[in-house]
């Protein structure tokens, strides 16, 4: 079965980190950009950071910046979300999205500004930020 699984979520108390992984199981991640969406409750989807299929460019929501980092350690490897300095409004289910195509080997997808166009989205992991 084809899939992306998430892990790492979990309880935190604001200011706290977690780090967020996403494999692949029954292919392989290299030639696919990867990107992370979250959910609030009662909220729409919303994109939080991409990377393209190489690693080297990423993007960040705004609301993101300066405290999560997207990364991967080969473009076979797991891609990983690194949340630092985690905040209430961080709260939601977190999903994990995978991008094949060409164009994104040294551009990352456009998962800020569209929510289609992805070849595969995992299940998601709970993050709960709450004192």
């Amino acid at each position: 079965q084809l899939q992306l699984v998430e892990s790492g979520g979990g309880l935190v108390q604001p200011g706290g980190s977690l780090r967020l992984s996403c494999s692949a199981t029954g292919f392989s991640l290299d030639h696919y950009a990867l990107g992370w969406f979250r959910q609030a409750p009662g909220k729409e989807r919303e994109g939080v950071s991409c990377i393209s299929v190489r690693g080297g460019s990423t993007d960040y929501a705004d609301s993101v910046k300066g405290r999560f980092t997207i990364s991967r350690d080969s473009a076979k490897g797991p891609v990983y979300l690194q949340m630092n300095n985690l905040k209430p409004e961080d709260t939601g289910v977190y999903y994990c999205v995978a991008y094949y195509d060409s164009s994104y080997y040294y551009t990352p997808p456009p998962c800020l500004h569209q929510n289609y166009g992805m070849d595969y989205w995992g299940k998601g992991t709970l993050v709960t930020v709450s004192s």
